[in-house]
């Protein structure tokens, strides 16, 4: 019984307090076009009090006059409220909230002011560090793997003994010659494949009007030039481009690939 009077007491004072203070306990329901209007931050930022929207966007919260009432949730815009006198004498007010869409502006990337024109940008464009097993410090990443024909030259021209007999018997023979013959082709070859490497088939075929089906024909063309050799040690992209560029024009002319508007 005495527990009973000693809440009721309580709770009359705190009535009186919360009138001489004017507070009152708003209640509200949130609404979007879009979203879930669970779990949306009601925040009074004037008496410190905030709660959360239940299953129905439905809330409570305690306002006086002139408070303002702060709205938030990652799926809807920040919104905030003041509240009025007119609000003060509403049973139940509703608050329309507006989806949040992260849009960014449209942005044009052009990097290093490229034109889009393969033999003005390819020396534009810087090259990213090559990572090789030289560059990670593997063990033995400077030793060099051979071929197979780089192998059997060398056991062609090596030997033991007082007098090697290998070295000897196969430079009689022609072998040690023609092993060096099979190196240096193969030699050529790598580099023509590194080439092709650097340039995709598309773009030879777009740019240096060689069709296709005779793209092969015409690195072999290339690689039969003393100077596309060098050319390509060189490792300068440019270079090699504006060499296959002039080259293309040599072959194409000589294998009647001509464009047709030339011809006209």
């Amino acid at each position: 019984m005495k527990s009973n009077l000693l809440l009721l007491f309580l709770l009359f004072c705190f009535t009186g307090v919360a009138q001489v203070l004017g507070i009152k306990t708003l209640k509200g329901k949130i609404t979007a076009v879009d979203g879930d209007i669970t779990g949306v931050v009601v925040q009074n930022i004037n008496l410190d009090r905030a709660t959360i929207t239940d299953l129905d966007g439905k809330f409570e919260i305690a306002v006086r006059l002139n408070d303002t009432l702060v709205f938030s949730a990652l799926q809807f815009k920040k919104k905030r409220l003041p509240i009025s006198a007119a609000l003060m004498n509403t049973s139940l007010v509703s608050v329309v909230l507006e989806p949040f869409v992260n849009q960014l502006r449209e942005v044009t990337v052009n990097p290093y002011g490229l034109t889009g024109q393969l033999g003005k940008d390819i020396g534009r464009i810087p090259l990213g560090k090559d990572v090789s097993a030289e560059g990670l410090g593997l063990p033995n990443a400077e030793v060099k793997i051979i071929t197979q024909s780089q192998r059997k030259l060398f056991e062609a021209t090596s030997g033991i003994g007082l007098v090697p007999l290998n070295p000897i018997l196969n430079a009689i023979t022609g072998r040690t010659k023609m092993l060096k013959n099979r190196v240096k082709i193969e030699s050529t070859y790598a580099r023509t494949q590194r080439v092709q490497k650097f340039y995709v088939d598309s773009i030879i075929e777009a740019d240096l009007k060689i069709p296709r089906s005779k793209i092969a024909d015409f690195m072999y063309y290339c690689e039969v030039d003393p100077e596309f050799q060098a050319m390509v040690d060189t490792q300068d992209h440019l270079k090699i481009w504006d060499f296959l560029v002039l080259k293309s024009k040599y072959y194409r002319k000589n294998n009647g690939l001509l464009d047709e508007r030339k011809k006209e």
